[in-house]
């Protein structure tokens, strides 16, 4: 079917008449749209019908679509060269795209590559062995590797019970990989977050530190554990990134055993610790859960240090955090940091 093209874009979160279509058309393509998406391109036919779509949030292109009257007439390379083109106007140069599984091959001709699939979705990435050469990478030599462990952490910020998590699974391994999420949506930025961990734990000599990247609990593999919304935890899916780990960091580290702390509060993390156990423990990966630690009685957690941050009580702090961490806390930049919460609580509220 012979189609004249007219392009639509928007740089902006699509609203009204336009967004209902959109999301009917990707409806019938078995695809959602998403809230987050920044920038959409739609190729239309003469009678203003969408003949192919094509979205990007942050660095990740989704939501792409070709009518079934259009298939085969290079509209996918249309939409996905835009979106590449949108994506290095915002100085993004690594891009990743989900797709569907049966439509792998198409994208593969358009210069991407798989990372992982699941039974749902596969994510694929602009680099060829992009996340193969970066695993690699972390390999560290002169450590003996028969029991080999890891961590994976936020730090909002590096508390006394993150310390005592990696103090009690360094114990246990001969290596851990502690590896430090690099997204930035926290409060504590990404830098900083790594910095205090680097620094509070340099008196443990087996364990190696490590930013995940893109390809760990980020918003390309794992976009559900930044949600606000914590009720819809039982919701979460993580079972892309635990493909991930177990194909590539596991796989590539010799890693035996993933340490996790107890979650008594954050019901997003606690349904993540859940499933990984199940997933992991099939892949040969052992979940090791470490009881959180306590003072007088009660669970240290960050985003009680946080709560005390905004109250200003900063003595309170000081009994919950290493000494690296109450001085930043205590720094120029960490009051900052002390009032963004306050604004956000303020506007929350």
């Amino acid at each position: 079917m012979s189609y004249e093209t007219f392009y639509e874009d928007f740089g902006f979160p699509m609203t009204g008449s336009k967004l209902q279509k959109l999301k009917k058309f990707l409806n019938k393509e078995q695809l959602s749209y998403e809230d987050g998406i920044e920038y959409t391109i739609n190729i239309c036919d003469s009678s203003g019908s969408i003949a192919a779509t094509g979205s990007i949030e942050g660095k990740v292109l989704k939501c792409i679509a070709v009518s079934d009257e259009y298939q085969g007439q290079g509209l996918s390379a249309k939409i996905v060269t835009n979106l590449v083109t949108y994506g290095i106007s915002k100085n993004l140069n690594h891009l990743f795209l989900f797709t569907k599984i049966e439509n792998i091959y198409i994208f593969n001709g358009l210069g991407f590559y798989l990372i992982a699939k699941t039974n749902k979705v596969a994510l694929m990435e602009n680099k060829r062995n992009g996340i193969s050469d970066y695993v690699k990478s972390l390999k560290p030599y002169g450590f003996n590797t028969d029991e080999v462990g890891a961590i994976v952490v936020n730090c909002n910020p590096f508390t006394k019970g993150h310390l005592y998590l990696i103090e009690r699974a360094a114990a246990e391994c001969s290596m851990l990989h502690l590896f430090v999420v690099s997204e930035d949506k926290s409060v504590f930025p990404a830098d900083i977050r790594y910095n205090l961990v680097k620094e509070g734990i340099k008196h443990i000599k087996n364990v190696v530190v490590h930013p995940t990247s893109d390809y760990l609990i980020s918003s390309v593999t794992f976009p559900t554990y930044f949600i606000k919304d914590k009720y819809k935890a039982g919701e979460i899916n993580c079972r892309l990134d635990l493909t991930i780990f177990c194909e590539y960091f596991a796989k590539y580290l010799n890693i035996k055993k993933r340490f996790v702390g107890t979650e008594p509060y954050d019901k997003v993390t606690s349904s993540y610790n859940f499933q990984m156990k199940e997933f992991l423990g099939m892949r040969g990966v052992k979940v090791i859960e470490i009881q959180r630690y306590e003072e007088n009685h009660m669970p240290i957690s960050a985003s009680a240090v946080r709560k005390l941050m905004a109250e200003g009580k900063y003595e309170e702090i000081r009994k919950m955090v290493p000494e690296i961490t109450y001085n930043f806390i205590i720094s120029e930049e960490g009051l900052k940091i002390a009032e963004k919460i306050r604004k956000a609580n303020r506007n929350d509220g």
